[in-house]
């Protein structure tokens, strides 16, 4: 047996309760992108998309209702973040069983100038910025400084990330994944830190910089077991698509691929389908957010979505008679929104595949984790392996 997740990187469903308290009132990506640009995805509306209850909205449904089919196939609804975030290690975390009560160190004043001082002495070169930015804006601004200097560009945002940005020309990308490997070991205690980034880029005859898929993530370790240690640990595969091996510092991945892009993502995933193991596929399409969300780019947002809407049916078409597969989101990133950073919301959960049932509303969930405790669930009958999620295979299986 297998189970396949998905993630749809940042496509959120609506506002959490708690949103204001994050400074986002009133966001919803998914219904936002619709506004902006009518996504045509009949695969995922197929599934039950357009038919996820959201009783504080006037129509009642995500999106407004303007995805609504009437006889969906998928098992469909919508899961809360019990979190204290919105960004991309408390979603998956909480996917995979942990509530993060804390919330990671945010720096948005820039991080502590003694933390810098010994960054730049032990990497040997200078740095820029050392700010809050957008990733291409940025690179815009200081680009040519650091051409010129050799100096690398640090920044940050909302999230907590230490991002650091150079040309591959100027600082080859092995030396750039060796700083960062330095940053990570500095971010811990006082300078604690959820994500060290390696955000190469390329400049090209037009002059234009183009940040490469050639990123590298350096997170912390879970601190418990996930889903993904309770799978691996009853000797099945844990696949890692994208950047779900960074994500989970490899803790519980027995086999992992990198991907250049969204459609990329779907092919590898495609791709492990093919295989012969049992286990868990699990992907993120990282795109969504990288590109469109952060960009506040709703059309791109639209596009991109209706891009994997096209290859759903050759994901369905690989799974055996006894795999599930499961989309979802980790978080929001409004495209309308106000700044450049992830949005509080709701995630949507999708869930097909023969051994379920067809037409199965669950409603709104309390935690992400549900994901994670079906998924265990299925795969080894464990019901409590992990500590946050609660199993609904009964209800949606036949």
């Amino acid at each position: 047996m297998r189970a396949t997740i998905i993630v749809l990187d940042s496509l959120g469903v609506g506002a959490l309760p708690d949103a204001a308290a994050y400074g986002d009132s009133g966001v919803d990506t998914l219904g936002h992108i619709l506004d902006n640009y009518p996504i045509d995805i009949p695969n995922l509306r197929c599934l039950g998309m357009g038919n996820i209850e959201r009783p504080e909205s006037p129509a009642g449904y995500v999106a407004g209702g303007r995805l609504a089919v009437t006889a969906p196939e998928g098992v469909y609804g919508r899961l809360a973040e019990r979190s204290a975030g919105k960004d991309t290690i408390t979603g998956h975390w909480e996917i995979a069983g942990i509530e993060t009560k804390v919330p990671f160190k945010t720096y948005h004043n820039g991080f502590p100038q003694e933390l810098m001082d010994e960054f730049e002495k032990r990497i040997g070169r200078g740095y820029l910025g050392n700010c809050v930015a957008s990733g291409t804006e940025i690179i815009e601004e200081l680009g040519d400084e650091h051409e010129a200097t050799g100096k690398v560009i640090v920044y940050t945002s909302a999230d907590s990330v230490f991002q650091i940005a150079a040309n591959t020309d100027v600082v080859p990308l092995e030396e750039l994944y060796r700083i960062c490997e330095i940053a990570r070991e500095l971010l811990v205690g006082e300078y604690s830190c959820g994500r060290v980034i390696a955000r190469p880029y390329i400049k090209g005859e037009d002059g234009k910089r183009v940040r490469t898929a050639d990123r590298h993530d350096y997170a912390v370790s879970p601190p418990t077991d996930t889903m993904l240690d309770v799978i691996a640990n009853a000797g099945q595969t844990v696949y890692a698509i994208g950047k779900i091996k960074d994500i989970f510092n490899g803790k519980g991945v027995t086999e992992a691929v990198h991907t250049e892009s969204n459609d990329d993502g779907v092919t590898k995933t495609i791709e492990a389908l093919n295989k012969d193991f049992n286990g868990l596929i699990f992907t993120n399409l990282v795109d969504f957010d990288s590109k469109y969300g952060h960009r506040r780019d709703p059309e791109g947002y639209g596009r991109a979505i209706e891009e994997f809407d096209r290859r759903l049916p050759e994901i369905r078409a690989a799974m055996r008679e006894d795999d599930i597969l499961i989309l979802c989101a980790d978080h929001g990133n409004d495209p309308i929104h106000t700044g450049f950073d992830h949005t509080r919301e709701y995630i949507f959960c999708l869930m097909c595949g023969a051994p379920l049932k067809k037409g199965v509303d669950f409603g709104t969930g309390s935690t992400f984790g549900n994901i994670g405790a079906t998924v265990i669930d299925y795969l080894t009958g464990r019901k409590d392996a992990v500590p946050v999620g609660e199993s609904i295979l009964c209800r949606i299986t036949e």
